[in-house]
């Protein structure tokens, strides 16, 4: 399930993703793991809201993990 982490250019979404890659990996349910990191990204965004970050979120998993893709994403606007 790894991703290359390097290539990801925004801390947020690497955070997100490394947090839901290594949540899964331990055995932690899809769910879980999703909720997980999108309380993770409000952390580093406090003023998105809930639906903003389980958009976002979602997005990245599906983008990274499930697409396996290396282009990059729309995302947010940080670093």
């Amino acid at each position: 399930m790894a991703v290359e982490l390097s290539r990801i250019a925004r801390k947020c979404e690497r955070a997100v993703i490394t947090a839901y890659q290594e949540l899964r990996d331990v055995g932690t349910a899809d769910v879980t793991a999703f909720h997980a990191c999108t309380t993770l990204y409000r952390i580093h965004h406090p003023e998105a809201s809930l639906n903003e970050a389980r958009r976002l979120v979602s997005e990245w998993i599906d983008h990274h993990v499930v697409r396996k893709s290396e282009a990059p994403t729309k995302g947010c606007d940080c670093d």
